[in-house]
C-alpha cells in the first residue's frame, strides 16, 4: 500500500516536472519582434522609449507593409511608448511630462508625428481624441541598413530607424 502511494507521488512529480519543462523550453524561442528599450538625455529631461522591434525580413517597409498615410503604431505588439519626466519641446511645441503612446502617419516626404494620452494599449487600438500633440518631421535616407526597427534619444532628439529610412524628431527640453 505504501508502495504503490509512493509510485503514484512519483508518477505525479515526474509528470509535473515533464510539463514544467515543456513550458520553459518553448518560452525560450525569441520573439520575432522583442521588446527594446531606448533611454537617454535631452537637456535635463530623462527621456525612454519602449517599443517592439520587428525586422523587415527582406520585405519593402515604407509604402507597402507599414502603408503610406495612414496611422502606425511605429513599432511592433503595445503600443510604442514615450516617458520623459520633465516638458518638453517636440518641433517647437511643448508636451507635458508623462508617458505617450507613439504613433506616426509617414508619408513619402513627411510624416506626422503623434503623442497619445492613452499610453496603456494594443498597438493598433489608437483613439485620435485622446491625441496630446501631433507635429510635422521629415524623413530620410539612413547612412545604413537597419534590419530591426530601433529607436534612439540623442541631444537633440529621437530618431526612428527601420530599412533604409531615419526619422529624426527635433526634441529639446522646455524652459
Amino acid at each position: 500500500m505504501k508502495n504503490l502511494k509512493f509510485t503514484n507521488v512519483l508518477a505525479m512529480l515526474l509528470v509535473g516536472m515533464l510539463v514544467s519543462f515543456s513550458a520553459w523550453a518553448q518560452d525560450a524561442k525569441p520573439k520575432a519582434s522583442p521588446p527594446a528599450t531606448a533611454t537617454g538625455k535631452i537637456g535635463t529631461a530623462t527621456v525612454t522609449i519602449n517599443y517592439g522591434s520587428p525586422s523587415v525580413k527582406g520585405r519593402t517597409i515604407w509604402g507597402e507593409l507599414v502603408p503610406y498615410d495612414k496611422v502606425w503604431r511605429s513599432g511592433a505588439n503595445e503600443a510604442t511608448t514615450i516617458t520623459t519626466d520633465k516638458a518638453l519641446m517636440v518641433e517647437g511645441k511643448q508636451l507635458p511630462a508623462g508617458t505617450y503612446s507613439f504613433y506616426t502617419i509617414p508619408g513619402e516626404n513627411e510624416w506626422t508625428v503623434i503623442f497619445n494620452k492613452t499610453a496603456k494599449q494594443w498597438g493598433t487600438q489608437y483613439d485620435e481624441k485622446q491625441d496630446a500633440l501631433r507635429v510635422k518631421a521629415k524623413p530620410r535616407q539612413a547612412a545604413a541598413m537597419s534590419e530591426q526597427l530601433k529607436y534612439d534619444v540623442t541631444k537633440d532628439g529621437i530618431v526612428l530607424r527601420w530599412e533604409n529610412l531615419e526619422l529624426p524628431v527635433k526634441v529639446q527640453a522646455a524652459k
